[in-house]
């Protein structure tokens, strides 16, 4: 039985713009449904997606996420809208608000209430995207006036939020049309969706609508040890060096004892000691990690998860040029 699988593409460095293409290409022969890219602080994924849309055929592209500080919620929606026609009505609009250390120290803006900016970013995004004239009265965002000069996508993209607390998971089932759900364990992940629902319920909408996209990490290789160690290291930096939200989530799912331990560790430089913290039992509740035939099994659990839409395989952020395509071929839809 075929499955909906989708493909995340390298959030570390990668050497070009070419060689991202070429990845999502790969993974089109592939039967991946979807290429999502993420934006942190190297290329820009509208460019990018752009040159994706434009090279490939069928497979679906997002954006995973594109930070909602960064730019206005008008120019989300230009951006969107015109993503979308590019890409011929294959985007789907991942949105989140990062997080304060990318936010404050490197976009130089106040993180204040990311709950309240995202939905407001949803709100606006969504009135643009219609091609009525907008108008808004929020908190953060004051528009009167606003019109897309060219016609709206049609269709409109549907837009998810990330998020992995409780109140950010209820608002992406409450104003967002799917929920990006990362770095939880199956239990944690189990538990967070009773709050999709609710939020889904809140706006009057089907509880067992919306589009859950898991992004899982993994790494399939014959070097097992080198496989399971690239997704130990991954988890831990997360955790240990992204400020408070992975160490908040984890402590949230019931293992607060490991997460500050992984963050006290990080933080005084013990990284291996840090690392030595994930077993080997909990490493195979949150990540994917061992031989091909190993992932592909895991995957495949995950899912079969009632909760679960999607999985969208993901890769560690050391993991090789040649790790990257070993894995995106061992776990290739059947």
């Amino acid at each position: 039985m075929a499955t909906n699988r989708d493909v995340f593409l390298p959030v570390a460095a990668q050497p070009s713009v070419d060689a991202l293409v070429e990845q999502a290409q790969s993974a089109e022969e592939m039967g991946y449904d979807r290429a999502w890219l993420p934006e942190s602080w190297g290329r820009n994924a509208a460019v990018v997606l752009t040159s994706i849309a434009e090279r490939t055929e069928d497979i679906g592209i997002g954006t995973s996420i594109m930070p909602v500080y960064s730019r206005s919620p008008a120019l989300i929606g230009m951006t969107a809208a015109t993503l979308q026609e590019v890409a011929e009505g294959r985007l789907r609009l991942g949105l989140g608000p990062s997080g304060p250390i990318v936010i404050e120290n490197w976009h130089g803006m106040d993180f204040g209430n990311p709950l309240r900016r995202t939905r407001e970013t949803v709100d606006v995004v969504k009135q643009v995207l219609s091609g009525e004239e907008v108008s808004y009265d929020g908190e953060y965002f004051d528009l009167d006036g606003f019109r897309l000069r060219c016609d709206p996508p049609d269709p409109q993209p549907p837009i998810d939020t990330a998020a992995m607390g409780p109140k950010a998971v209820e608002l992406a089932g409450r104003f967002a049309d799917g929920w990006h759900a990362l770095m939880l364990t199956e239990d944690g992940l189990a538990e967070r969706y009773e709050d999709f629902r609710h939020g889904r319920e809140l706006a009057d909408k089907d509880p067992d609508g919306g589009q859950v996209t898991l992004s899982l990490t993994c790494m399939a290789l014959e070097d097992r040890e080198r496989a399971r160690e690239a997704v130990k290291q991954h988890v831990a930096f997360y955790v240990g060096a992204m400020g408070t939200y992975y160490r908040d989530s984890l402590a949230r799912q019931g293992h607060e004892e490991l997460a500050h331990g992984i963050y006290d560790d990080w933080q005084a430089g013990n990284r291996g000691e840090a690392m030595s913290r994930i077993g080997e039992g909990f490493l195979d509740t949150i990540a994917v990690g061992g031989t091909p035939d190993e992932c592909r099994e895991r995957v495949n659990e995950w899912e079969s998860m009632d909760c679960v839409d999607r999985v969208s395989v993901s890769f560690p952020r050391d993991a090789s040029m040649d790790e990257i395509i070993a894995t995106v071929e061992a776990l290739a839809p059947e």
